[in-house]
Protein backbone atom coordinates (compact mmCIF):
# COMPACT_ATOMS: atom_id res chain seq x y z
CA UNK A 1 0.00 0.00 0.00
CA UNK A 2 1.57 3.81 -0.64
CA UNK A 3 2.10 5.98 1.85
CA UNK A 4 -0.55 8.44 0.02
CA UNK A 5 -3.23 5.91 0.84
CA UNK A 6 -2.32 5.63 5.03
CA UNK A 7 -3.65 7.69 7.64
CA UNK A 8 -0.70 8.03 9.49
CA UNK A 9 -2.42 9.09 12.92
CA UNK A 10 -4.39 5.72 12.59
CA UNK A 11 -1.61 3.43 12.03
CA UNK A 12 0.73 5.39 14.76
CA UNK A 13 -2.41 4.58 16.77
CA UNK A 14 -2.23 0.95 15.96
CA UNK A 15 1.13 0.24 16.36
CA UNK A 16 1.25 2.13 19.84
CA UNK A 17 -2.10 -0.60 20.57
CA UNK A 18 0.72 -3.81 19.57
CA UNK A 19 3.54 -2.58 21.66
CA UNK A 20 0.61 -2.41 24.72
CA UNK A 21 -0.60 -5.90 23.92
CA UNK A 22 2.89 -8.19 22.99
CA UNK A 23 4.36 -6.74 26.50
CA UNK A 24 3.56 -9.32 29.41
CA UNK A 25 3.18 -6.63 31.71
CA UNK A 26 1.20 -3.09 31.90
CA UNK A 27 3.58 -0.54 30.82
CA UNK A 28 4.28 2.81 32.22
CA UNK A 29 4.24 6.47 30.23
CA UNK A 30 7.68 6.45 30.05
CA UNK A 31 8.05 2.55 28.08
CA UNK A 32 6.11 3.60 26.03
CA UNK A 33 7.86 7.00 25.42
CA UNK A 34 11.10 4.88 25.04
CA UNK A 35 9.94 2.13 22.88
CA UNK A 36 8.19 4.72 20.29
CA UNK A 37 10.24 7.58 20.71
CA UNK A 38 7.32 10.24 20.47
CA UNK A 39 7.31 13.29 22.46
CA UNK A 40 5.60 13.42 25.59
CA UNK A 41 2.46 15.76 23.76
CA UNK A 42 1.92 13.16 21.58
CA UNK A 43 2.13 10.43 23.34
CA UNK A 44 -0.44 12.22 25.10
CA UNK A 45 -2.85 12.84 23.11
CA UNK A 46 -2.89 9.41 21.16
CA UNK A 47 -3.62 7.45 24.97
CA UNK A 48 -6.11 9.68 25.98
CA UNK A 49 -7.92 9.02 22.69
CA UNK A 50 -7.41 5.37 23.17
CA UNK A 51 -8.58 5.02 26.61
CA UNK A 52 -11.49 7.27 26.02
CA UNK A 53 -12.39 4.61 23.30
CA UNK A 54 -11.57 1.77 25.66
CA UNK A 55 -8.82 0.46 23.71
CA UNK A 56 -6.60 0.36 26.33
CA UNK A 57 -6.98 1.06 30.05
CA UNK A 58 -5.47 3.37 32.57
CA UNK A 59 -4.70 1.50 35.94
CA UNK A 60 -4.10 2.68 39.28
CA UNK A 61 -0.85 2.58 39.22
CA UNK A 62 -0.35 5.03 36.14
CA UNK A 63 0.22 1.99 33.76
CA UNK A 64 -1.71 1.03 30.97
CA UNK A 65 -3.11 -2.57 29.43
CA UNK A 66 -5.51 -3.33 26.93
CA UNK A 67 -9.23 -1.96 26.88
CA UNK A 68 -12.53 -4.02 27.21
CA UNK A 69 -13.29 -2.50 23.79
CA UNK A 70 -10.53 -4.49 22.13
CA UNK A 71 -11.69 -7.74 23.82
CA UNK A 72 -15.41 -6.70 23.20
CA UNK A 73 -14.47 -6.47 19.34
CA UNK A 74 -13.12 -9.35 19.45
CA UNK A 75 -15.72 -11.35 20.63
CA UNK A 76 -18.25 -10.00 17.68
CA UNK A 77 -15.45 -10.74 15.09
CA UNK A 78 -15.88 -14.22 16.42
CA UNK A 79 -19.68 -14.30 16.04
CA UNK A 80 -20.27 -14.11 19.34
CA UNK A 81 -22.68 -12.14 21.22
CA UNK A 82 -21.08 -9.84 24.19
CA UNK A 83 -22.07 -9.30 27.51
CA UNK A 84 -19.23 -6.34 28.10
CA UNK A 85 -21.25 -3.76 27.26
CA UNK A 86 -24.31 -5.54 29.38
CA UNK A 87 -21.76 -6.03 32.55
CA UNK A 88 -20.05 -2.76 32.95
CA UNK A 89 -22.82 -0.67 34.33
CA UNK A 90 -23.51 -3.35 37.12
CA UNK A 91 -19.43 -3.63 37.50
CA UNK A 92 -19.28 0.31 38.08
CA UNK A 93 -22.39 0.22 40.66
CA UNK A 94 -20.38 -2.84 42.36
CA UNK A 95 -17.12 -1.29 43.03
CA UNK A 96 -18.86 2.20 44.49
CA UNK A 97 -21.26 0.25 46.45
CA UNK A 98 -19.05 -2.18 47.90
CA UNK A 99 -15.54 -0.16 47.66
CA UNK A 100 -13.84 -3.85 46.28
CA UNK A 101 -12.74 -4.39 42.51
CA UNK A 102 -15.49 -5.52 39.99
CA UNK A 103 -13.91 -8.18 37.48
CA UNK A 104 -16.11 -9.74 34.28
CA UNK A 105 -14.33 -13.00 32.94
CA UNK A 106 -15.49 -13.99 29.71
CA UNK A 107 -14.78 -17.81 27.95
CA UNK A 108 -11.74 -18.63 25.52
CA UNK A 109 -9.65 -21.32 24.65
CA UNK A 110 -7.10 -20.14 27.01
CA UNK A 111 -10.11 -20.25 29.58
CA UNK A 112 -11.19 -17.31 31.40
CA UNK A 113 -10.40 -14.22 29.96
CA UNK A 114 -10.60 -10.69 31.71
CA UNK A 115 -12.31 -8.57 29.71
CA UNK A 116 -13.15 -5.36 31.95
CA UNK A 117 -12.14 -4.58 35.42
CA UNK A 118 -13.75 -1.89 37.51
CA UNK A 119 -11.61 -0.57 40.09
CA UNK A 120 -11.94 0.08 43.88
CA UNK A 121 -11.31 3.59 44.68
CA UNK A 122 -8.17 3.09 47.02
CA UNK A 123 -7.08 0.58 43.86
CA UNK A 124 -5.51 -2.93 44.43
CA UNK A 125 -3.04 -4.56 42.62
CA UNK A 126 -4.76 -8.21 41.39
CA UNK A 127 -2.48 -10.09 39.24
CA UNK A 128 -4.44 -9.63 36.46
CA UNK A 129 -5.30 -6.93 33.60
CA UNK A 130 -7.68 -6.99 31.19
CA UNK A 131 -6.63 -9.70 28.63
CA UNK A 132 -5.51 -12.33 31.51
CA UNK A 133 -6.56 -15.63 31.35
CA UNK A 134 -7.01 -16.71 35.22
CA UNK A 135 -5.95 -19.98 36.38
CA UNK A 136 -8.24 -22.60 37.05
CA UNK A 137 -7.35 -22.87 41.32
CA UNK A 138 -8.67 -19.16 40.95
CA UNK A 139 -12.72 -18.35 42.40
CA UNK A 140 -13.16 -17.78 38.68
CA UNK A 141 -11.35 -20.75 37.31
CA UNK A 142 -13.33 -22.91 39.45
CA UNK A 143 -16.55 -21.12 38.60
CA UNK A 144 -15.79 -21.90 34.43
CA UNK A 145 -14.88 -25.34 35.71
CA UNK A 146 -18.23 -25.98 37.23
CA UNK A 147 -20.58 -24.69 34.32
CA UNK A 148 -20.90 -25.67 31.22
CA UNK A 149 -19.15 -24.02 28.01
CA UNK A 150 -17.90 -25.71 25.34
CA UNK A 151 -15.54 -22.68 24.39
CA UNK A 152 -12.88 -23.77 27.51
CA UNK A 153 -13.35 -27.64 27.53
CA UNK A 154 -10.11 -27.78 26.27
CA UNK A 155 -8.15 -25.75 28.60
CA UNK A 156 -10.44 -27.70 31.48
CA UNK A 157 -9.49 -31.10 29.83
CA UNK A 158 -6.12 -29.83 29.47
CA UNK A 159 -6.05 -28.60 33.29
CA UNK A 160 -7.10 -31.27 35.29
CA UNK A 161 -4.63 -33.64 33.65
CA UNK A 162 -1.94 -31.95 35.86
CA UNK A 163 -3.73 -32.93 39.10
CA UNK A 164 -3.41 -35.82 41.38
CA UNK A 165 -6.37 -38.02 42.22
CA UNK A 166 -6.83 -36.09 45.68
CA UNK A 167 -6.49 -32.81 43.81
CA UNK A 168 -9.00 -34.27 41.60
CA UNK A 169 -11.48 -35.08 44.56
CA UNK A 170 -11.18 -32.15 45.93
CA UNK A 171 -12.16 -29.63 43.31
CA UNK A 172 -14.87 -32.16 42.17
CA UNK A 173 -16.61 -31.30 45.62
CA UNK A 174 -15.98 -27.40 45.11
CA UNK A 175 -17.79 -27.57 41.89
CA UNK A 176 -20.54 -29.40 43.57
CA UNK A 177 -20.72 -26.81 45.87
CA UNK A 178 -20.53 -24.02 43.26
CA UNK A 179 -23.75 -25.43 41.39
CA UNK A 180 -25.85 -25.43 44.51
CA UNK A 181 -24.65 -21.91 45.40
CA UNK A 182 -23.95 -19.72 42.56
CA UNK A 183 -20.80 -18.84 44.57
CA UNK A 184 -16.81 -19.58 44.99
CA UNK A 185 -14.65 -18.10 47.13
CA UNK A 186 -10.76 -18.11 47.56
CA UNK A 187 -7.19 -16.52 48.55
CA UNK A 188 -6.25 -15.63 45.16
CA UNK A 189 -2.88 -17.99 43.79
CA UNK A 190 -1.57 -14.68 41.88
CA UNK A 191 -1.26 -12.28 45.06
CA UNK A 192 -0.64 -12.93 48.22
CA UNK A 193 -2.78 -11.16 50.79
CA UNK A 194 -5.86 -11.03 48.11
CA UNK A 195 -8.69 -12.82 47.87
CA UNK A 196 -12.17 -13.33 45.76
CA UNK A 197 -15.45 -14.42 45.04
CA UNK A 198 -16.97 -15.14 42.44
CA UNK A 199 -20.24 -15.99 40.50
CA UNK A 200 -21.55 -17.15 37.43
CA UNK A 201 -23.51 -15.25 34.57
CA UNK A 202 -25.63 -18.08 32.96
CA UNK A 203 -28.24 -18.58 29.80
CA UNK A 204 -30.95 -20.17 29.47
CA UNK A 205 -29.58 -23.73 28.91
CA UNK A 206 -27.38 -22.84 31.81
CA UNK A 207 -24.55 -22.62 29.90
CA UNK A 208 -21.42 -20.09 31.17
CA UNK A 209 -21.45 -16.74 29.44
CA UNK A 210 -19.26 -15.41 32.08
CA UNK A 211 -18.35 -14.40 35.40
CA UNK A 212 -18.01 -11.42 37.76
CA UNK A 213 -15.56 -11.69 40.38
CA UNK A 214 -14.84 -9.51 43.35
CA UNK A 215 -11.39 -8.51 44.68
CA UNK A 216 -10.15 -7.38 47.65
CA UNK A 217 -7.42 -8.12 50.74
CA UNK A 218 -8.43 -10.89 52.37
CA UNK A 219 -9.98 -9.56 55.41
CA UNK A 220 -12.33 -7.60 53.31
CA UNK A 221 -13.54 -10.79 51.15
CA UNK A 222 -16.58 -13.14 52.55
CA UNK A 223 -16.38 -16.73 52.19
CA UNK A 224 -19.88 -17.83 52.35
CA UNK A 225 -22.76 -16.89 49.89
CA UNK A 226 -24.69 -15.94 52.80
CA UNK A 227 -23.28 -12.86 53.81
CA UNK A 228 -25.09 -9.69 52.56
CA UNK A 229 -22.16 -8.36 49.74
CA UNK A 230 -22.04 -12.07 48.36
CA UNK A 231 -26.35 -12.17 47.85
CA UNK A 232 -26.00 -8.75 46.81
CA UNK A 233 -23.36 -9.62 43.84
CA UNK A 234 -25.46 -13.16 43.38
CA UNK A 235 -28.67 -11.40 43.37
CA UNK A 236 -26.99 -8.95 40.36
CA UNK A 237 -25.85 -12.03 38.74
CA UNK A 238 -28.88 -13.34 38.40
CA UNK A 239 -30.59 -10.27 37.32
CA UNK A 240 -28.23 -10.01 34.56
CA UNK A 241 -28.64 -14.39 33.51
CA UNK A 242 -32.23 -13.52 33.13
CA UNK A 243 -31.68 -11.17 30.58
CA UNK A 244 -30.16 -14.13 28.71
CA UNK A 245 -33.35 -16.04 29.59
CA UNK A 246 -31.86 -17.71 32.87
CA UNK A 247 -34.74 -18.79 34.91
CA UNK A 248 -33.80 -20.74 38.74
CA UNK A 249 -37.50 -22.47 38.26
CA UNK A 250 -35.47 -24.14 35.85
CA UNK A 251 -32.10 -24.13 36.49
CA UNK A 252 -31.83 -25.39 39.79
CA UNK A 253 -30.67 -28.79 40.70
Amino acid sequence: MSKENKIQSLEIGLNILEIIATHNKPLKFSEIQNITSMTKSNLHKYLTTLHEFGAIQRNPDNTYSLGHKLIQLGNLAQGQTSIVEVVIPYLKKISEKTGLTALLAVPSVGGPLVSYISDALYGINIGAQIGTNLPLHSSTGVIFASFHNELVKKWLDSEMEKLNEAQLKELQKEFETARKTYFVSKIEPLVTHVSSFSVPILNFEKELLGAITIVGYTQTIPTSSDHPVSRYIINISKEISSQYGFSESVSSE
